[in-house]
C-alpha cells in the first residue's frame, strides 16, 4: 500500500500541528518537514521524539530508537533520545502559541529552519473546540469571544510570508456553520486576497482506510499562478473512495495482549500475540511493521465498580440488540449524574465487528465514550480503550510514541487527523506537486 514512495524532496511547514497525524501522512508519502508549529508541550515532545525516529529511520540507525522505547521510564522526557540526533533536527519542532504577539518570532525562527530552500506546502488545523458543536454547548455565548476563533487568520499570514505552491487546511465541520458562516466566508476572502484558489470537501477517515467513522472539513488551496510540472492548472486533489471488510475487534485489536481495566504501563514494551502475516489490515496500513517488532503504551485506565457494571450492560446490550446504551434508563443506583435529559449516549461501546465512532479529545477525561467490546464480558474483564488501541483507531503506526502522562496521550491521540486519510491527501498532492 505505501511502498515504492519518492525520496523526501518536497516541503511543508505543520502549523497547529499537534501530535503530527497530519505530518506523518505527509512525511509517509516523501514530503520533508521545515518546522512544526505547536502549543501544547506535551505533543512538542512527540514530535520531537518522531523528528528523531524519521531522522533516525533515514540514517539506518534504528537501534537507537528501539534501545529508547525499551530503556523508557514513566515520566521521563525524550531528551535521551533527543540527545542522539542533530540538534536542528529537535529544534525544528517549535513551541509557540500562535498569535499577534509571537508570529514574528516564529517567522524569524521558520526563516533560520529554511535557510534558502522554499516552501512547497503549509498545512494543519486551528484548534477546532470554537467550531465543534460539543465546544459550542459547553462554552454557551463565551465562545464568540474565544480567541481560537481567529486563528485561521494568522494561516493566512503564513500564506502570504512563504508562498507555497498549495495549502491544506483541516477543521472539524462546525466551521461551516460557526457565527453563521463569517469565519469561513473571511477565510475564503483572505485566501484569495493572498493569490490563492480553495475547495472545500467533507471526508469521511472510514472511505479511506481508516476503521473509523470520522468527518472532516479539509480544504485545499493552490496558488492562482500555480502550474504543476506537468503543465496543468492545480485543483483539489482526487481521492478515490476505498471500501473494505476490516473491522475493528479482528483486523485492528486482536493481535494486542488481552488488559484488564487498570492494567499495563505506558512505556513497557508489549510484543504481539500473533504474527504480522496473520494481520493483513495492520500490514497493508503500515500500523505494523518489521523495523520495531514491539508496541508501547497499551494501558487501561482503572474503573469503579460502578463502572464497570454499566461497562457491561453496554456491551451486552449492543452485542445483542446493536444499540447503545441511553442513560436515563439504567437502574436509578447507577446514574450518578443528575443530567438524565442531555448527553444520554455518554456510554458507548467501540462496534467490533465494523468501524469505530469518531475519537475526540474527551478522551482524555474518562473512557467512557469508548468501552472495549469485551466479548463475554463480566464485572472483572471490561474496560475502556487503552491508549494504543485509541492510536490504532487514529491510524498511528505502532511506533509512535506520545510523549506525557497517559491524559496528555489519550488528549493528543484525540486531536489528531488520522494518518492514513493524512497519507491518501498527501499522495494526490504529490502528483501535482
Amino acid at each position: 500500500m505505501i511502498q515504492n514512495m519518492p525520496k523526501k524532496k518536497y516541503t511543508f511547514i505543520d502549523l497547529f500541528a499537534g501530535a503530527g497525524g497530519l505530518s506523518e501522512g505527509f512525511v509517509r508519502a516523501g514530503f520533508s518537514p521545515i518546522a512544526h508549529i505547536e502549543m501544547d508541550k506535551y505533543a512538542c515532545e512527540t514530535l520531537k521524539t518522531r523528528a528523531a525516529y524519521h531522522y533516525l529511520e533515514e540514517n539506518d540507525k534504528l537501534d537507537i530508537y528501539k534501545k529508547y522505547l525499551l530503556e523508557k521510564k514513566g515520566g521521563e522526557s525524550g531528551q535521551k533520545l533527543w540527545d542522539q540526533v542533530p540538534a536542528t533536527i529537535i529544534d525544528s519542532v517549535i513551541h509557540a502559541t500562535i498569535g499577534s504577539a509571537t508570529i514574528n518570532e516564529i517567522f524569524q525562527r521558520v526563516d533560520k529552519l529554511k535557510g534558502k530552500n522554499s516552501v512547497d506546502l503549509i498545512i494543519g488545523g486551528p484548534p477546532c473546540q470554537a467550531y465543534s458543536i460539543v465546544g459550542r454547548s459547553r462554552m454557551g455565548k463565551d465562545v464568540e469571544k474565544d480567541p481560537r476563533n481567529e486563528l485561521y487568520k494568522y494561516y493566512v499570514r503564513f500564506l502570504e510570508r512563504y508562498t507555497p505552491k498549495m495549502f491544506v487546511f483541516e477543521n472539524v465541520l462546525g466551521i461551516k456553520t460557526a457565527k453563521q458562516g463569517e469565519p469561513l466566508k473571511d477565510l475564503q476572502e483572505l485566501v484569495a486576497s493572498a493569490g490563492y484558489d480553495m475547495q472545500m470537501q467533507v471526508q469521511n477517515a472510514s472511505e479511506y482506510g481508516v476503521l473509523q467513522k470520522r468527518q472532516r472539513v479539509i480544504i485545499v488551496g493552490w496558488r492562482k499562478d500555480g502550474i504543476s510540472s506537468k503543465g496543468q492548472k492545480r485543483f483539489y486533489p482526487i481521492l478515490e473512495k476505498e471500501s473494505n471488510s476490516y473491522c475493528v475487534m479482528r483486523d485492528l485489536f486482536s493481535d494486542l495482549p488481552r488488559r484488564k481495566a487498570g492494567e499495563g504501563s505506558l512505556t513497557a514494551p508489549v510484543h504481539y500475540s500473533k504474527d504480522l502475516n496473520d494481520m493483513p489490515y495492520l500490514k497493508e496500513s503500515a500500523i505494523r511493521n518489521e523495523k520495531v517488532d514491539f508496541t508501547t503504551q497499551h494501558i487501561a485506565r482503572p474503573h469503579n465498580a460502578n463502572d464497570r457494571e454499566i461497562y457491561c450492560m453496554a456491551i451486552k446490550q449492543w452485542r445483542e440488540k446493536r444499540k447503545q446504551l441511553d442513560y436515563s434508563k439504567l437502574p436509578a443506583h447507577l446514574q450518578t449524574h443528575k443530567n438524565t435529559k442531555s448527553f444520554l449516549d455518554r456510554y458507548s461501546v467501540v462496534d467490533p465487528d465494523g468501524y469505530s465512532h469518531t475519537v475526540v479529545a474527551h478522551i482524555s477525561k474518562d473512557g467512557h465514550y469508548y468501552i472495549y467490546p469485551t466479548p463475554n464480558p463480566t464485572i472483572e474483564n471490561v474496560r475502556s480503550i487503552t491508549v494504543r488501541e485509541a492510536a490504532r483507531l487514529q491510524s498511528f503506526p505502532d511506533d509512535y510514541f506520545f510523549e506525557g502522562n497517559r491524559g496528555a496521550a489519550f488528549k493528543q491521540i484525540g486531536n489528531a487527523v488520522p494518518v492514513l486519510l493524512a497519507f491518501k491527501i498527501a499522495k494526490e498532492i504529490l502528483k501535482q506537486m
